[in-house]
This record gives C-alpha cells, structure tokens and sequence, in this order.
C-alpha cells in the first residue's frame, strides 16, 4: 500500500468522521471508528515486539524488513496490511500468514503466537493482549498462571535439593561400599590361593593314600607268601570262612568263600568241599591249621574268592588293608571339601569381578542398586526392575517373561546415566526380543514409577531415585519479567 493510497484513506476517514480541519484529526480519535482503529493498531506493536526485537522498530523515515527483503515507509508498520515476506512489518495484527505476535505475559512466561489469532476472538495471551481490538472479554491471568509455575518451580527446587543431599550420601555409602568389595575381592583371592595350596597338598595325599591301598590289595592277592608278608594270621582266614561265627568251618561255607584257581565263578561241589575238609563235613581251627591252611597258602589249585570289599571278606578283614582303605576314603573325602570350597570362592570371585565391573557412575553413586529389586503393578500385570540385572513381566496367572537383561547406559552425550537398556529378552510371538528402556528421574525416593509399552513388545520405564537428580545453576525466576 503506498503512503498516497495511505493519505487518502485518512482523509476519506476524516470526512466521513465530519472533519475538515487536518488540526482537529488528533482531536477525533475517540469519535471515529477508523482512526481510532487505526491508532489502536499503530500502538499495539510497542507491546507486541520482544525486547531483542525492539531495535528493528525504533521509530524513522523507513522500516527494514527484518529478513531484509524489502524497505517501506515506517507509516506501514503495524498498518494491518502485510508488506514483508516475513510478516515483520505486522507485529500487532494479523495480516501476515508468516506473521508472529509477541505476548508479554507480564507475571507469567511471554511466549509468541502465530499472527492469525490476533483478534480472532479468542484469547491466546494471558494478558489479553493479542485481542485488544475485539469484542472478547478476556481477564489478565497472568498473575494467576505465574503463581502456579512458581509454586511447582519452587517444589520441584526443594525436591532437587533434597533430592541432591540424598545423593551425596549415596554417592559415599557407595564410595564405602566400592572398597569393601574390593577388600571383598582381595580376600577371596587370598582365600583361592590359599585353597589352591591346600587342594595340591590334599591330591597329593589321597594320590598316596591310594597308592598304598592299591600295594596292599596287591600284596593280599599275591597268595600265600603276600598273607605271610603281611603277617596274616591262621586265625583271620579261618575267622573270614567262618561266616556264622559258630567256631567251625561247613561245608556251605567252604563253597562260599573258596574256589578253583582256574575257575574262580564255578562253584565248588560238595565232595570237592568235604575233600577240603579232610572228609569231613566241618574242621575246627586246629585241624584248619594242619589241612586247609596249608592249602589255601600254597595257592596251587583252590584260592579264597575275590569278595573285596564285602563285609566279612579277606580284604574287609585284614587290618593293614582296612587301615589303607579307611585312609584312602579319608583322603578323598577332604579332597572333596577342599575342592568344593575352592569352586565356590572361584565363583564369588568371578560374580563379585562381574559386579565391579559396571559401570556405577562415576562416583559410584548407582552401585547401591545393585541386589535391589522394584516392583510396579500396572493392571493385570506386576513389573520387576532389577538395575544391573534384568526386569521381568508377571501376570496375575503366575507366568513370568524376561523383558531383558541389563545391557549398557543408553543417556545422552551430557547426561550418559539419564537411561538404561535392557536387551534380548524373551522372544516376541511376532519375532525379535522384548526390550526395555528404563528412564532415570530425579526424586527424593528410589522407585519404579511407570511402565508403558508404545510398541509391540518394546517397553519403557519410569524409574526415580535421587542418583538421578543433576546440580543446576539456581533460577532468579520463571523469568527476569515474573
């Protein structure tokens, strides 16, 4: 619009107001419509602009369009017809598509809107200022609103710095806790090598007992002269033959405990058997001594049966046999403990190393959740979070589903302990792995706060804790104009 089609509107306004004398015009703006609109508009830019933006709109000869594509007279600021591409030249009306108009807000958070709802009726700024040229009736509650935000800033303040105490004494229980697990660690592996000491000393031992053992059983079933060696005695064989322990050998007995040489499974008969016994069908110790003992000690043709270990057997009763034995069994058994003991200070070592190595923050101040486990209910579900761990899904049936293990902090460049993933759980019936994200925020208690699944089998989580709280410079206000 050119400022002659500007000067003869005015003076059409002016003559339709019934005025012809251009002094009298400043004198009418209470009187005639449009320049009274007119001047509504001219003024309503100084409350429109941002104070960053002000310098653009000091009054001149000429206005610049702020993307600088284009100069006008500075009559045609604010003059409800849009002369700039980028709508600078309209900060009070809404002229321009790509126009903004500037809410001051003042009491409250000034903010901009788009230009096509200045005075569309409806009120948009808290202190009515974009509709200064309607027939709404909008209240200023800009106080109003301000009092609310400052109220949650302060509560939000106070929990912070709550939340911050909390913090730095986590941050030193978990300092503390950091060298009792080392301590923890280094004496597990004093105790390892020590139980490595003790489990070569225990192999060695049972290895000879062993060996002992297996030279005596030797010895035993070398015959007579291995019996005479190891002062075997007339009366421990008869005894070992006398199984009913009446004081003389039977012929059942006989074919009990003595075989062929060359057939030790064949049995023997009974003419065999009474043969043995000098013809008879049952020999005291004495005759044993002249007759049988003789022959069982020359080992030509019968031998006493191989029943090692069997109660009332040559090896069960031969003292230096049963020392042996008892020895060995003796061995093995501490063997054992040691070698249990020693597998289970390996596996504290190995899960306490696992544990120290997460990453707990760099003053450790998340190793406190280690070992814990949160719960939320949501519906018919309960959700278990276990920070380093894993976190679990159960129904109200009972069944339970892995949503991942823990897998690595997941924050931002600036914030890397902001969030968790915890990764291949249990696959999803359309294929993959169920997930999920756990968001750390800033509370004064530790607790699992919300769960939500925005995609199939992808879940999110809510979880508070006062490790999560961030220092921030303190805040004069919601801003310098509340």
């Amino acid at each position: 619009m050119s400022s002659d089609m500007h000067f003869h509107i005015i003076i059409a306004a002016v003559f339709w107001c019934g005025f012809v004398d251009s002094r009298k015009i400043r004198g009418i703006s209470s009187s005639c419509p449009y320049l009274q609109h007119r001047q509504h508009v001219a003024s309503s830019y100084q409350v429109a602009i941002a104070a960053d933006d002000k310098r653009f709109y000091r009054e001149r000869k000429s206005f610049l369009c702020i993307d600088g594509s284009k100069i006008i007279p500075f009559e045609q600021v604010n003059d409800d017809y849009c002369d700039c591409e980028d709508g600078s030249d309209e900060p009070g009306t809404s002229a321009c598509p790509r126009g903004r108009f500037y809410c001051t807000n003042l009491g409250f958070r000034p903010h901009y809107i788009p230009s096509s709802r200045v005075n569309d009726g409806i009120c948009d700024c808290c202190d009515a200022s974009d509709e200064y040229n309607s027939h709404a009736h909008c209240q200023n509650t800009c106080w109003n609103l301000g009092q609310r935000e400052r109220a949650y800033v302060e509560g939000q303040m106070r929990t912070l710095d709550e939340g911050l105490q909390l913090k730095q004494q986590l941050i030193e229980e978990g300092v503390l806790l950091w060298r009792e697990k080392q301590a923890q660690l280094r004496e597990l592996q004093q105790v390892a090598e020590d139980l490595q000491i003790k489990l070569e000393e225990h192999r060695r031992k049972k290895h000879e007992a062993d060996r002992l053992k297996e030279q005596t059983i030797k010895a035993l079933e070398a015959g007579g002269s291995s019996l005479r060696r190891q002062n075997r005695t007339v009366s421990s064989t008869f005894k070992l033959l006398d199984s009913n322990k009446d004081g003389s050998i039977t012929v059942d007995e006989v074919q009990a405990k003595v075989a062929l040489v060359h057939d030790e499974e064949q049995v023997l008969s009974e003419d065999e058997a009474v043969a043995l016994l000098g013809g008879g069908h049952q020999m005291d110790l004495t005759k044993f001594q002249y007759t049988l003992w003789d022959i069982l000690t020359k080992g030509d043709h019968v031998k006493i049966k191989d029943t090692r270990g069997a109660p009332g057997s040559l090896v069960g009763e031969d003292p230096h046999l049963k020392a042996a034995d008892t020895a060995a069994e003796w061995e093995a058994t501490n063997l054992k403990k040691v070698e249990e003991a020693y597998e289970t200070v390996n596996m504290e070592i190995s899960d306490l190393r696992k544990k120290l190595a997460i990453d707990y923050g760099t003053d450790w101040e998340f190793l406190f959740l280690n070992s814990q486990c949160y719960k939320l209910k949501v519906y018919e579900y309960t959700y278990t979070l276990c920070p380093f761990n894993q976190v679990t899904q159960k129904s109200t049936a009972g069944t339970e589903v892995s949503l991942g293990r823990w897998g690595m902090w997941a924050g931002t460049p600036k914030n890397q302990y902001s969030q968790m993933e915890y990764e291949n759980g249990e696959p999803c019936w359309q294929g993959g792995s169920r997930s999920t994200t756990v968001t750390l925020t800033c509370g004064t208690e530790t607790a699992l706060r919300s769960v939500k699944e925005p995609s199939k089998c992808q879940y999110i989580m809510d979880f508070q804790t006062p490790v999560a709280c961030q220092p921030v410079l303190k805040q004069r206000g919601i801003h310098s104009e509340l």
